[in-house]
């Protein structure tokens, strides 16, 4: 990681970086900080040689080596990044509230914008809704392309930014061409290398934040980390990390809540952690007791299946989605725990 002596480099200067590191088959990336922007070596950082010619350089402060195997995950590189931004939103300040349909239903948009002021007035700073669907059984509702106007026609009512995910390329283009302020990457998708790659590439200088899901075999936590690498190697730290539960699953939730491994990220890595409890426990009797967990773990936020008519919705809506009353007393229950544990850190 390349610290410089100014907080900001020229472009000629990231350009002498870039030229030495190629010379021992690297690359420098680049983060933009609030405070200043650093630097990471993208490659086998190893060689002194290397360290010694970029140390060398009138504009460079020092090389910190990372020893972590993602390199711009690291909570080491904060360097002032505090939060990431989602159009209006930001997460990493303070408790943060993300909460909609799971499914938007082209048929009754009604519902989703009345979900949409509903959940603003429960004091969501994002409206997640639910364009596409990835679906076990291939004869389920899968998403329209016209729910992706329903959600944007919310977002212009409400003035929340929205968030959807998206699952493939198509998907992607279309989302950002819209104006979606927060991609999501679930579970299923969670090791799609590709789509990663794909996700940091196209918003590249764009105000577009990611939401990364866990994925549901779990796995070693760095793995989970290493795949947000992805994202932001790509040229954008806009990134939150999601635990949303795991198999194998546990009698009575619909996963194995994961809630706890918070603390473990916050202390390995520098990005917000934002917790799905409604997939992870899949009851709305128990999501109000799984997002104070959430809170009391650090989180810096939830996000939170909610639906005016929960019987009345798609998808997962009907067997977990809480109603907009439930959502108001939870998260104002949730921000004062949070104040609480933030004591404990």
């Amino acid at each position: 990681m390349i610290i410089p002596n100014k907080p900001r480099l020229t472009d000629e200067e990231y350009a002498t970086l870039n030229a030495i590191a190629a010379e021992f088959h690297c690359k420098v990336g680049q983060i933009h900080g609030e405070a200043m922007d650093v630097y990471p070596i993208i490659g086998d950082e190893s060689d002194d040689l290397l360290i010694n010619r970029i140390e060398g350089l009138p504009f460079v402060d020092h090389v910190a080596r990372v020893q972590e195997p993602y390199k711009l995950m690291a909570r080491g590189n904060k360097m002032g990044i505090t939060a990431i931004k989602a159009g209006t939103a930001e997460i990493g300040r303070d408790f943060a509230l993300i909460a909609g349909a799971c499914t938007i239903d082209p048929k009754n948009p009604q519902y989703f914008i009345e979900t949409a002021f509903a959940c603003k007035e429960a004091g969501a700073r994002i409206l997640r809704g639910g364009v596409w669907k990835p679906r076990t059984n291939p004869h389920t509702f899968q998403g329209d392309d016209k729910s992706l106007q329903i959600l944007m026609d919310a977002k212009a009512k409400t003035g929340l930014p929205v968030n959807t995910e998206v699952m493939d390329e198509r998907q992607l283009r279309l989302a950002l061409e819209a104006g979606v302020d927060m991609l999501q990457i679930g579970a299923r998708n969670a090791l799609n290398y590709s789509l990663l790659k794909n996700v940091g590439v196209s918003i590249k200088g764009k105000p577009v934040a990611v939401i990364l899901k866990r994925s549901i075999h779990a796995g070693p936590m760095d793995e989970f980390i290493s795949a947000a690498e992805y994202i932001v190697a790509g040229g954008n730290p806009n990134v939150a990390l999601c635990p949303r539960g795991t198999v194998p699953k546990v009698d009575g939730f619909r996963y194995n809540p994961d809630d706890h491994i918070t603390m473990l990220l916050k202390k390995k890595t520098w990005a917000p952690v934002v917790v799905d409890p409604s997939h992870a426990v899949g009851n709305p009797a128990y999501v109000p007791h799984a997002c104070l967990a959430a809170a009391a773990y650090g989180a810096d936020g939830v996000m939170v299946e909610a639906h005016v008519n929960p019987k009345a919705g798609l998808g997962d809506d009907p067997k977990q989605a809480v109603t907009p009353d439930v959502l108001a007393k939870v998260y104002k229950d949730c921000q004062a725990i949070w104040r609480v544990a933030r004591g404990y850190t």
